[in-house]
């Protein structure tokens, strides 16, 4: 059976090309039509947020209403849930009720006149001329709302309300009811092309939210908003385009027989015209996008300017600092130790060490800052908070490494961060380009006003720990002039045996590296050696700074077990001693302190180098200050050669002999190495050679270690 519409025809479709035309052309000659008929000049104001609100709950019971039809029962629209609070008809309509009618009844000629849809786009551009774009396609979606509305209103309702059915007979919707099924794709193609118009809808409103809430950080005329405004007009163009073809085919709907059913070419013209509105929506989109990572740069830049301005002022106290740091999002509690959660009243007028590292702090840090940090209980004197802020990238932010900061905070008895997330980006920012964070632990000292009294106190507190309190860089210059290259100071804090065999007045010898062939000659003959000497030797093993924890610990047990020395059984004693001896170098970089003035640095940096060569390294001391120092195989070469100066040792003493024997024995042939860790300020622009006092070249290693 043929089938009938009793309806006016479809909307024409109208080719806007004319053949001597280029589509570029075309496209620019219905851009400038459309731009003319905006006259913004006497624009209206009108709350589109409040209008959206109401047209998006129509579209949403209408979407339940087509459901309840499709499926031909009778629930009603009442058990959909309420979305969203309406707002206030006063408050909504004041003034706009009139226009809205009047744009209704352009939509309803359109759609029984069956005329020309661009003409009658044009109209209503030019019916709201003097409103803005948003306002334009807001008011016209609520007109069209209500036309949708009403016809699923009377199609849910005609089969259990009298008056619903009598409206249905005379609008021609029985059969439609009847027979919904049937027309299905149409009503599909529908409600996507209303989806797709009401997405580019919202996306100019936010386009013109963008222009009037963040014109502090971007102007009309600045890229990205001028690239995104500049296609706003056809954007509104094609949405009304869309709420015709829509409301055009919701009159086809209402005048169709049961035996009409929609053709491919009527589903394919919607269809087509909401994946043009789809890739118009997705155009805006990216270009808002563009403007939203715009703006936030912009207010990054000016928060971070802020944060530098605050830190160079004066205040009373450190609050104002601290929650520009921490509490940016004025969380009441952002600091946290175990369970309990704390204001930063806790730290107000309070001297504070700001802990800054990634996730990848190790245990052996920890261990040794929470032992310095409880050791500030016996000295009444020192009293300060630390701080944990840790650095993290929050676009990678992951349950793992969720897991990995609560791990590390579980560990710590002082304060953090509840969560890493409230440290923001001009924070972070601030962090690494005015305090030089860069992957490896600092320590930043604040002053009880908050102001920075040091940018890393890390080597203060690994050197001389609370004594350095209160971790100023003047108290540390004042800890250098006092210092000279002793034993309590390389081995201070780290095992208190030492300082006892140093007031038994014994002979101190410690090495390191991890060839066993060699630490077990040299031992053997250390030995030796002292008992020809007649003097009480001690031997302790440090490790090798370059060693994993499975290597130290091998090398630990076959000491053990071959009975060769005294070493250190935990491994963040070795760690501690040579992160002590780098902290010296930077410490000593800091003010400006080279090789050639210094003798405490051109010590350290000797059995840096030492340790950074494969073969082992030998440190003998008597007392606090009499010491001999060289790599292992001259040392062990030296001691060999006992008998040859034995008697000197026994005039002069064992260690000056020793000292100046190895010196003699020295041959320019050799090969040392620096490991230096990290990049940045504690990296000197030249080093000597501990051997030969040359200088030596400077080359990039990066290095993984699983262990």
């Amino acid at each position: 059976m043929a089938s009938q519409q009793l309806v006016a025809p479809k909307l024409k479709n109208v080719n806007m090309r004319d053949k001597r035309t280029s589509p570029q052309s075309d496209d620019s000659a219905l851009l400038r039509q459309i731009r003319e008929t905006h006259s913004p000049g006497r624009s209206h104001s009108v709350d589109v947020n409040q209008i959206l609100q109401v047209i998006e709950e129509i579209f949403h019971r209408a979407t339940h209403s087509t459901a309840v039809v499709l499926a031909g029962t009778r629930e009603l629209a009442d058990t959909v849930e309420d979305r969203t609070t309406l707002p206030s008809v006063d408050v909504l309509f004041h003034g706009l009720s009139y226009l809205i009618q009047k744009i209704y009844c352009e939509i309803s000629c359109q759609c029984s006149g069956g005329g020309d849809v661009h003409a009658t786009t044009m109209e209503l551009l030019r019916t709201l001329s003097n409103y803005s774009w948003e306002a334009k396609v807001v008011l016209t979606l609520a007109a069209f709302a209500v036309y949708h509305g009403e016809f699923w209103l009377v199609a849910q309702l005609c089969t259990t309300d009298p008056l619903a059915k009598s409206v249905a007979i005379l609008k021609q919707l029985s059969d439609m009811v009847e027979h919904a099924a049937s027309v299905k794709p149409q009503i599909e193609a529908i409600d996507n092309l209303i989806t797709a118009v009401t997405n580019v809808t919202k996306s100019i409103v936010v386009c013109s939210e963008m222009v009037k809430l963040q014109s502090h950080y971007i102007s009309e005329d600045t890229p990205p908003l001028s690239i995104a405004l500049a296609h706003i007009p056809a954007a509104a163009y094609w949405v009304i385009r869309g709420i015709l073809a829509s409301a055009s085919h919701i009159a086809i709907l209402a005048g169709s027989r049961h035996e009409y059913i929609a053709s491919t070419t009527e589903v394919w013209e919607l269809s087509s015209l909401a994946h043009k509105l789809k890739n118009i929506h997705d155009h805006l989109t990216s270009e808002l996008e563009n403007c939203r990572q715009y703006i936030v740069a912009k207010r990054y830049d000016e928060d971070y300017e802020t944060l530098r301005r605050l830190f160079q002022g004066l205040h009373l106290d450190n609050l104002k600092n601290l929650r520009a740091l921490i509490s940016h999002k004025d969380d009441a509690q952002p600091l946290q130790i175990g369970t309990t959660r704390y204001s930063l009243e806790v730290l107000r007028r309070r001297h504070v060490l700001l802990l800054i590292t990634d996730l990848s702090l190790s245990n052996e840090e920890i261990v040794i800052l929470d032992h310095i940090y409880k050791q500030q209980q016996n000295r009444a004197e020192v009293e300060y908070g630390i701080v944990w802020l840790p650095v993290v990238d929050a676009t990678t932010w992951d349950e793992a490494k969720r897991f990995r900061f609560e791990e590390l905070k579980s560990k710590m008895p002082w304060y953090a961060v509840h969560d890493p997330q409230i440290i923001e980006p001009p924070v972070i920012k601030f962090i690494r380009n005015d305090w030089h964070f860069d992957k490896k632990m600092i320590i930043v000292s604040l002053d009880p006003q908050g102001r920075v009294s040091s940018l890393n106190a890390v080597h203060m507190l690994w050197v001389w720990g609370n004594v350095a309190f209160p971790f100023t860089d003047e108290k540390e210059q004042v800890l250098w002039n006092a210092e000279s290259w002793r034993l309590q100071l390389v081995a201070n804090g780290i095992d208190p045996i030492i300082l006892d065999w140093i007031e038994k007045g014994k002979y101190i010898c410690l090495y390191g590296g991890d060839d066993l062939e060699w630490i077990r000659k040299f031992t053997v003959r250390a030995k030796v050696v002292a008992g020809l000497a007649g003097i009480s030797l001690e031997l302790l093993y440090v490790g090798r700074s370059t060693a994993t924890r499975e290597r130290i610990r091998k090398v630990n047990k076959v000491i053990e077990t071959e009975n060769l020395s005294r070493f250190w059984p935990d491994y963040t004693s070795n760690w501690f001693f040579w992160s002590r001896m780098d902290s010296m170098r930077c410490s000593k970089a800091k003010h400006h302190r080279t090789v050639e003035n210094d003798e405490i640095l051109k010590e350290v940096m000797t059995l840096l180098s030492y340790d950074g060569s494969d073969q082992g390294w030998v440190m003998v001391w008597r007392g606090s200050n009499e010491t001999a120092r060289a790599n292992g195989q001259l040392t062990l070469h030296t001691l060999d050669e006992f008998e040859a100066w034995k008697n000197k040792a026994a005039e002069s003493g064992f260690v000056p002999t020793l000292s100046d024997e190895l010196k003699r024995r020295h041959k320019p042939q050799h090969c040392t190495r620096l490991i230096i860790p990290g990049f940045g300020p504690d990296i000197p622009d030249r080093v000597e050679c501990a051997e030969c006092g040359s200088e030596m070249e400077k080359f990039f290693m990066f290095r993984c270690c699983t262990d």
